[in-house]
C-alpha cells in the first residue's frame, strides 16, 4: 500500500465531529497520537486534568498563517520553526509577543508565554486533516503509561469507546518508537532541548548533540 494513500478514517472523522478524541497514527518511529477539537476532550480521553496544555496541530497552512502574527521570531527563526515542525516533526514551544497575543481558541497550548506546537501532516491522514483544519493533540498515552507506538497498544490503552486508525502496515514495526521530542525555540532561532523523544534518539543521550545536528543547517533556518 502506498504511503499516499488515504487510510480509513471514517469512525475517525464520526467521533470528531462528535467533539470526541481518537487515536491517530504518525510515521515512524513516533507513537500514535490522540487528537480532539477541543483540549477539553484530549484531556479526558488521557484521563488527567481538563485545563491541562495541550498542544495545536499546525496541519493545516491556515493554522500557521493565524498564529504568525502572534509569534516572536525574526524571519529567519519562523523558517526555522516551521521546518522543525513539517520536516523535523518535533513538538516546538515557540515564545508568543506580549503585545500580540495568540488567538483565543490557542489559549489550551499557551505555556509560561510560549505556545506548544506540533505540525506532522502525515500523507495518509490528508484527507482526515483537511476536513479538521483546526485539531489539539497529545501522545496517546494514559496518565503514568507509556505512548502507544501500536495500534492495539492503542486500543487496549484507550478502550472501544476512542476510535484507532490503524496504520500499522505503513510502518516500521521492529524499530523503537516513542514521542517526539519537545525543543524550545528563542525570538532569535537559538534551540533548546526539553525532552528526549524520537527525533533526538539517534544522537544519543547528550541532547546538545541532537540540537547541534539541526543548528548546522538540518532545518533551513
Amino acid at each position: 500500500m502506498p504511503a499516499a494513500t488515504p487510510l480509513a478514517t471514517g469512525p475517525a472523522a464520526d467521533a470528531l465531529l462528535g467533539g470526541r478524541a481518537v487515536i491517530l497514527p504518525s510515521p515512524s518511529p513516533l507513537t500514535y497520537v490522540v487528537a480532539a477539537t477541543t483540549a477539553r476532550a484530549v484531556n479526558e480521553a488521557k484521563a488527567r486534568p481538563a485545563g491541562q496544555e495541550v498542544a495545536v496541530w499546525v496541519h493545516a497552512a491556515t493554522t500557521w498563517t493565524d498564529l504568525l502574527p502572534a509569534l516572536d521570531l525574526t524571519p529567519a527563526a519562523v523558517a526555522t520553526a516551521w521546518d522543525l515542525l513539517r520536516i523535523e516533526r518535533v513538538t516546538l514551544l515557540v515564545p508568543v509577543r506580549p503585545e500580540s497575543p495568540p488567538p483565543p481558541w490557542a489559549a489550551p497550548a499557551l505555556r509560561d508565554g510560549h505556545l506548544l506546537l506540533f505540525g506532522a501532516c502525515w500523507p495518509p491522514l490528508a484527507v482526515l486533516l483537511a476536513r479538521f483544519p483546526r485539531l489539539y493533540v497529545s501522545s496517546a498515552n494514559r496518565t503514568g503509561q507509556p505512548p502507544a507506538p501500536t495500534a492495539a497498544r492503542a486500543a487496549a490503552m484507550f478502550g472501544p469507546d476512542i476510535p484507532v486508525t490503524d496504520a500499522d502496515h505503513l510502518r516500521d514495526n521492529h524499530i523503537p518508537h516513542a514521542a517526539t521530542t519537545m525543543l524550545r525555540i528563542t525570538p532569535d532561532g537559538a534551540l533548546h532541548h526539553i525532552r528526549h523523544g524520537a527525533q533526538d534518539h539517534a544522537h544519543g543521550p547528550d541532547p546538545r548533540s541532537y540540537v547541534d545536528h539541526l543548528l548546522r543547517g538540518h532545518t533551513g533556518g
